[in-house]
């Protein structure tokens, strides 16, 4: 999977610039605030129709513009794609090959994308939300589906939320709590168990990425933290009883608090080296380590489940890794994944270790 081409109007600092290449590693290179990250972040907001840094769509569109427009020639191994999103004040509009797509779930997914930032650093010492979001963005690139669950789920999850304030306001019956209870089940288990299929192809691929970067000193581990273990080898039927089940044992307390207490929404990730928790007895360098191994492990179980490698997609990360842990990203994505790295100098990249790369300056949210 390579991007050949890139349109970008009325995005961010952009009123219009246009992106060509036929390499493989492309670096832009350029002052802070000038664009680097925007012009990386585009790329991303094509793949997922969302932003990595903001959940507010007004932010994407130039100041004093009505819409921001987004269009990319993608070569994919059976022809080129070319996709367009369209982004306003009333919502999102997507077309893939001039086709408007009537969901934005059918439009995720034609084109792939990692990103390495230096806030996935979050994704193992932050909070469990940022790796509920991380898990939730990946299985949605490799599975559209998922994201119609998703968006199910949180509808429900808020109405029941309501009225589960409005019955403690009342105290009177929850003839509606029932119905609420079925629907969170019903989509509940769903995303249960396509997070923890998920998160068992994916250790397989990290655990032996990590064990390559330590030179096989240290051995990851990743589990999901569930009030549902194994529900990937539970029946449907069996997990969604035990869900109901869950949910009538903590309903007093739910009323009383006015809040869902159990579901996907308060599952968790953990990581462990060598059987201890990264998060909180891992040291700065085994936190790098591991998110990157993960990000790494990301791109090989893309290509594994869709065919072919995503992009990569590198914001200002290089110069925070060590010589050795830069070697062997490089060396990792060099060759097979189309790389795009932002950095605010050439020397910060150990430029030696590439090949066939292109050198993009951004100034004023111009390129050259």
């Amino acid at each position: 999977m390579q991007l050949k081409r890139l349109l970008v109007q009325h995005y961010r600092n952009y009123e219009q610039v246009e992106f060509q290449t036929d390499r493989m590693v492309n670096i832009i290179v350029g002052p802070n605030a000038q664009g680097k990250t925007n012009l990386l972040e585009s790329i991303f907001v094509l793949a997922l129709t969302k932003s990595h840094r903001t959940n507010q769509d007004k932010e994407l569109i130039r100041w004093n513009e009505k819409k921001a427009s987004l269009h990319a020639e993608i070569e994919k191994r059976y022809g080129t794609l070319q996709l367009d999103l369209i982004i306003s004040q009333q919502g999102k509009r997507a077309k893939i090959n001039g086709l408007e797509q009537k969901r934005l779930s059918h439009f995720i997914g034609a084109l792939n994308v990692v990103m390495f930032a230096p806030e996935d650093l979050e994704i193992v010492k932050g909070s469990p939300s940022v790796r509920r979001r991380f898990l939730d963005m990946e299985i949605g690139q490799v599975h559209p589906a998922y994201l119609y669950d998703l968006s199910q789920y949180n509808k429900v999850l808020q109405q029941r939320n309501n009225y589960l304030k409005q019955l403690f306001s009342s105290s009177g019956d929850a003839p509606l709590l029932e119905v609420w209870n079925e629907q969170l089940a019903q989509f509940g288990i769903k995303i249960m168990k396509k997070r923890q299929s998920f998160i068992k192809k994916l250790q397989i691929w990290a655990e032996k990425i990590h064990a390559g970067i330590t030179n096989g000193m240290e051995r990851l581990r990743i589990e999901y933290d569930s009030a549902f273990a194994n529900a990937l080898e539970e029946e449907e039927a069996v997990l969604f009883d035990r869900f109901m089940i869950k949910l009538s044992q903590v309903k007093d307390q739910e009323i009383r608090r006015g809040v869902t207490l159990a579901g996907p929404h308060r599952d968790d990730l953990r990581f462990y080296i060598n059987d201890k928790e990264v998060q909180t007895f891992g040291s700065q360098g085994q936190q790098r380590t591991t998110a990157l191994s993960l990000k790494l492990a990301e791109i090989e179980l893309i290509c594994e489940e869709v065919g072919e490698y995503p992009l990569l997609l590198l914001d200002d990360v290089l110069s925070e890794l060590d010589r050795y842990r830069q070697t062997q990203l490089i060396e990792t994505f060099q060759r097979k994944v189309q790389t795009f790295i932002t950095t605010t100098g050439i020397e910060s990249i150990d430029l030696s270790k590439l090949e066939n790369a292109s050198v993009i300056h951004v100034r004023d949210g111009s390129l050259t």
